[in-house]
């Protein structure tokens, strides 16, 4: 008898760590560097759009909310610019036009909104080339007008961190993306200073000696940069759309505990605050970013850096802000360890994440080898661990304006099919309606509104069909609507209406 109770605790203690949250980030990479993820046709606008809308129907149907797009891969663009060049890797040739015309971005834009998917603008700050090839790039390329800010290292053309005029350069690029399209948030990866290169030195010395600021050690003065470009770009963000985030996704170690009493039981040969010169504790402690998403690449168990040691440090170490995991779907794929073999590594990892407290969902690199289904990862979303919708997480650190709940709830019949509509008054800046949330209960009362599980339609528009609850047993529904501004937070229900069918 005893030895039956104690298991039936461990299966609800299980079931309790597993069961699905109502708020969680379920993002997607789509890569655009040497064309990764997208396009696979360069110069082909139609097959690009058929491309793109095959790829967002796929996330949503396992719930993915956010994708992470890559719109500035190397000082180029995937969106209509005046600063940068269009991006060889969309039409085949540096600073050439789609033709047909059509904005990347916009149309990313309006097809994930349309889902109710945020879009986070993936930029990489200072890479200009991917290899040395310079021939490929336009004489509006950043690597001619603004030559004397470039470096060459590692093969690859380089902005130098250390200039004042690359960081204002950086500033006014992000500036004119936030200005005029309606994302939700720019994102940054790990690309800072660049990775170190055997025998190679990024030649910085000049740079040192004439903009040091009165800091007289040189790997001092690097994170400085780097600090300095971070608060500039989040205090400009905030100061034109204070709902867009700034986010980064840094490489998974920021420190081992050997070289400091914060860092990680890891002992990895790179990390972030020695060799990219990225210190990413103290971004968030001063709440310079409003996410992280450290890439933790590795299997859970690997000696030098551990999953689980990892995801629990950065949940230690989130200083309040929102954490979100990188996850590595491509490494089913391309890594040959044993772990990356054995079905299921990356669910262990997902179960592990809902056991931290400050985990607070994923991200995964990247959309290919997500949507191929490799061993079955999008059936274990669907069916399980994403088999209800969720919400992205509310933004942290400050108190944000609530929007007024939708009214006049009405079921209406239309050729055949019954509606459900609703009113809503528009708000104003942040407080416009990103999408509503349509709760549906069976019988005459409102259940819990935190179960994922009463979530019965996400949409943008002010109407869902609900056609198919004619099927089921129950003789009434009960319904409540709420909705979700650009700050992410969902207001106060609606007045309960009752259907009768």
């Amino acid at each position: 008898m005893r030895r039956m109770f104690f298991l039936l605790f461990f299966f609800i203690c299980v079931s309790m760590l597993h069961a699905a949250p109502k708020r969680e980030m379920r993002g997607v990479w789509i890569a655009t560097v040497a064309n990764i993820d997208w396009p696979s046709k360069k110069g082909d606008v139609q097959s690009q759009k058929s491309e793109m809308v095959k790829m967002l129907d796929s996330l949503q149907s396992c719930h993915i909310n956010t994708v992470v797009f890559q719109i500035r891969p190397c000082a180029d663009a995937f969106y209509k610019s005046d600063i940068e060049p269009w991006s060889h890797y969309l039409t085949g040739e540096q600073g050439k036009a789609p033709s047909p015309f059509y904005d990347p971005l916009e149309f990313v834009i309006e097809e994930a909104h349309e889902r109710c998917m945020e879009v986070h603008a993936w930029i990489n700050p200072y890479r200009i080339t991917n290899n040395e090839n310079t021939k490929i790039l336009s004489e509006n390329s950043p690597y001619y007008k603004k030559s004397g800010l470039v470096k060459k290292y590692g093969g690859k053309y380089v902005f130098d961190p250390g200039r004042k005029a690359t960081m204002d350069y950086l500033v006014s690029v992000v500036a004119d993306i936030v200005k005029r399209y309606d994302i939700d948030a720019v994102h940054m990866d790990d690309y800072f200073y660049p990775y170190k290169v055997p025998g190679s030195v990024f030649s910085d010395e000049e740079t040192f000696h004439r903009e040091n600021r009165g800091v007289h050690d040189k790997e001092d003065w690097r994170r400085n940069n780097v600090d300095l470009v971070v608060k500039q770009l989040h205090d400009t963000i905030k100061s034109l759309k204070p709902w867009v985030e700034l986010g980064v996704s840094p490489f998974g170690v920021w420190r081992n505990l050997k070289d400091d009493y914060r860092g990680s039981a890891t002992e990895a040969s790179v990390t972030n605050y020695d060799e990219l010169y990225a210190d990413i504790l103290k971004w968030l402690e001063n709440g310079w970013v409003d996410y992280v998403a450290p890439q933790l690449y590795w299997e859970i168990g690997k000696k030098i850096a551990d999953y689980e040691v990892l995801a629990s440090w950065w949940s230690e170490y989130a200083h309040g802000r929102n954490l979100y995991i990188g996850m590595y779907a491509s490494g089913m794929e391309v890594n040959k360890g044993k772990a990356w073999k054995t079905p299921n590594e990356l669910a262990r990892q997902l179960h592990y994440n809902r056991t931290c407290d400050d985990v607070s969902g994923a991200i995964y690199y990247s959309a290919r080898s997500f949507l191929k289904n490799i061993q079955g990862l999008k059936d274990s979303l669907r069916n399980d661990y994403y088999r209800y919708p969720a919400l992205v997480p509310e933004k942290k650190g400050e108190s944000y304006p609530v929007s007024v709940a939708p009214t006049d709830l009405k079921i209406e019949q239309e050729r055949g099919s019954s509606y459900l509509r609703w009113k809503s008054e528009p708000g104003e800046a942040g407080t416009t309606t990103a999408y509503y949330v349509v709760y549906c209960f069976e019988g005459k009362k409102v259940g819990d509104l935190n179960d994922p599980s009463n979530i019965f339609a996400v949409t943008a528009d002010p109407q869902v069909d609900v056609s198919k609850l004619k099927k089921a047993d129950a003789d009434k529904y009960a319904f409540v609507v709420t909705q979700v501004n650009r700050y992410r937070v969902e207001s106060l229900p609606s007045e309960i209406y009752v259907w009768k069918k």
